[in-house]
């Protein structure tokens, strides 16, 4: 199995993205083989050069199936500042899913609370966002199809085959093109926050996989100039591609505005920013990451409000008609 585990191997293998696509051009023959329960008949991909491997083949990131919870009380390997996935369970105790882990496994098939969910993260695009699995009276589980479109993970389901964008929660290949997953309310925060908000709350165990958990295998990558296999257009207005932005629905509010506000409140959300969650992409250790803040999206009424902190590149990708919300 090959893992991408440094930064220097994400720009080595930029360097053969030219070939990669040059193939795909073949597509989606090129992919018939590989994936024959696809139906590759029904799909919204208009130009497949879009579609890349990102090194690693099908399954080649393993996701994880209901996973171990324990006590957050009684977890000792987490750093204050890590970031976790906190999932908000209905009826039932938060959970939280470490980065540390989401890094090496992108997906997590889970349920709580009568609610099947997929956690997701996509390294690539800081894309971290939990899903809803049941769709049209299903209940699909998701793995990681190893491959990419721009720079975002490509899920696929269990049940038909079908490839997933997780950026947008939609199916774009297969049976369940156009199908679209529920964005639930979840959000990234650090752990010493989690444990104070929700102290009978669950955090994820460590899996049972042979990884280095707690090493960050993209180090340096979020103070990067360019995003891995992307070609697109980059933002507008001079933001970095890879500036963290808080994404709902179709508007974007810049890290670099929150940061210096702290506080902004309009298009009918309030997003809250404060110092104390480290990045996971920076430094060789999660837990040693700078700091990059924390942020909460609510609504009028103080609900939790669904949305997504992902690269500013993956945004234009995306939306490339969004609204960037800068502020006078």
């Amino acid at each position: 199995m090959r893992i991408i585990t440094n930064i220097a191997a994400i720009f080595a293998a930029m360097a053969i993205g030219g070939a990669i696509a040059g193939a795909a051009q073949a597509q989606p023959a090129r992919w018939q083989g590989q994936w024959p329960e696809t139906d590759f008949d029904r799909t919204s991909i208009t130009d497949w050069s879009e579609i890349m491997s990102g090194g690693p083949p099908k399954d080649g990131i393993p996701a994880i199936d209901m996973p171990r919870m324990v006590p957050a009380a009684s977890e000792t390997r987490l750093g204050a500042q890590e970031p976790v996935m906190v999932w908000p369970v209905p009826d039932g105790p938060a959970r939280a899913y470490p980065i540390r882990y989401l890094l090496w496994h992108e997906i997590v098939n889970d349920e709580a609370g009568g609610v099947p969910v997929a956690v997701t993260y996509c390294p690539l695009c800081n894309s971290g966002m939990v899903f809803d699995r049941r769709v049209g009276g299903a209940t699909l589980s998701f793995g990681v199809s190893g491959m990419l479109r721009a720079s975002d993970m490509v899920m696929y389901d269990r049940q038909t085959e079908s490839w997933w964008q997780q950026a947008i929660g939609t199916g774009i290949v297969g049976e369940m093109t156009g199908a679209e997953l529920e964005l639930l309310p979840a959000w990234m925060d650090s752990w010493s926050r989690f444990r104070a908000a929700y102290p009978d709350g669950l955090v994820m165990d460590e899996p049972d996989w042979s990884r280095d958990y707690g090493r960050n295998p993209y180090v340096s990558y979020d103070r990067s100039t360019k995003p891995f296999l992307y070609s697109g257009e980059m933002p507008p207005h001079g933001i970095a591609p890879l500036m963290r932005v808080v994404r709902v629905g179709d508007r974007a509010w810049p890290f670099s505005r929150l940061r210096a506000e702290e506080r902004v409140t309009e298009a009918g959300v309030t997003i809250s920013w404060e110092a104390g969650q480290a990045s996971a992409l920076d430094a060789r250790r999660v837990a040693e990451g700078r700091d990059v803040g924390n942020v909460r999206v609510r609504d009028a009424a103080g609900a939790d409000v669904p949305h997504d902190v992902l690269f500013a590149f993956a945004f234009h990708a995306f939306w490339p008609e969004g609204e960037w919300m800068l502020g006078g």
